[in-house]
């Protein structure tokens, strides 16, 4: 500890130092990024002004993408920038704030994907009682109480980890403050740590994704009663898509949160995180909503 030196500062790495390929990365990032802010834009302005779509699903679908221009913001943007120009420093406060707002979204979005799932279950096996049962102050409740407690969850992280002392390489294995890649570079004891974050990822991940697993299982229980196969196709044409998109965002937080610190580095953890920090945001337009009649009618 006497001859290591207190790190302020951190760098952020590239997938590549070749120019050419830092060119074509920040390109991709970029295209990815304005795709997935004009989706989501398009489906929060169209969900506003047309009042046919004033229903629950669609408050849920609204609250879902304002919460994933939020995400990919959190992101993207440093990337890029680290991308073209040499200059790969994050402060202290500024990967504190990235860590903070990629945990608060990463839960968020796992919780609000749980209450879309439980919105469609109820809409589809009990049609009688959803308008009692996702009442308009229901919908705003199990928001607002998400919001909060995703604040709650991504606070106790930050500050769990920023407590640490960090002496050793200032060098961030990864294009964004991720608390993984921050451990590693930790010269106290992370053990509480790495504990919290096995936890923490079984606890609200592996609850949220069985939590929704169940929810579809009702739902193709009660779908395969339909009389028509038509009926029947439509509902599974959606719903498979659903589980997919889950299924890689869980995975892919899965795979770089349960790792144990001690686990060397590797370009595997730098692609895997872009499965959890990048895909869900820009896939669920396109899933949730761009494949929707009444949406396309919509925006008609």
């Amino acid at each position: 500890m006497s001859n290591s030196t207190t790190v302020t500062q951190f760098l952020l790495m590239r997938f590549s130092d070749v120019w050419e390929l830092r060119v074509l990365h920040a390109m991709l990032f970029l295209l990815m990024y304005l795709g997935t802010l004009m989706g989501n834009c398009l489906i929060v302005t169209v969900t506003t002004l047309d009042k046919k779509l004033h229903s629950p699903m669609y408050f849920f679908l609204r609250n879902l993408s304002v919460l994933d221009m939020c995400y990919i913001s959190v992101t993207v943007p440093k990337a890029c920038v680290i991308f073209l120009l040499e200059n790969r420093v994050i402060s202290m406060v500024g990967c504190a704030a990235q860590v903070f707002f990629v945990y608060l979204c990463g839960c968020a979005e796992l919780l609000f994907l749980s209450i879309m799932a439980h919105d469609r279950c109820v809409a589809i096996c009990q049609p009688l009682h959803y308008p009692v049962i996702m009442n308009p102050r229901a919908c705003v409740q199990m928001t607002l109480s998400s919001v909060l407690s995703s604040v709650v969850y991504a606070g106790f992280h930050t500050g769990n980890t920023f407590r640490l002392s960090f002496c050793q390489s200032n060098v961030v294995h990864q294009f964004f403050c991720d608390v993984p890649s921050l451990l590693k570079l930790s010269c106290s004891d992370t053990l509480i740590n790495d504990i919290l974050n096995f936890i923490s990822t079984v606890v609200i991940g592996g609850g949220c994704f069985a939590f929704i697993t169940l929810s579809y299982i009702r739902i193709f229980s009660t779908v395969l009663k339909f009389p028509t196969r038509s009926e029947r196709g439509k509902a599974f044409s959606t719903c498979v898509p659903h589980i997919l998109v889950v299924t890689v965002f869980v995975s892919s937080i899965a795979a770089v949160y349960m790792k144990p610190t001690s686990h060397s580095p590797t370009i595997q953890d730098t692609i895997t995180s872009v499965f959890y920090s990048m895909f869900p945001p820009f896939l669920n337009p396109i899933i949730y909503s761009l494949r929707n009649k009444q949406i396309k009618e919509a925006v008609k």
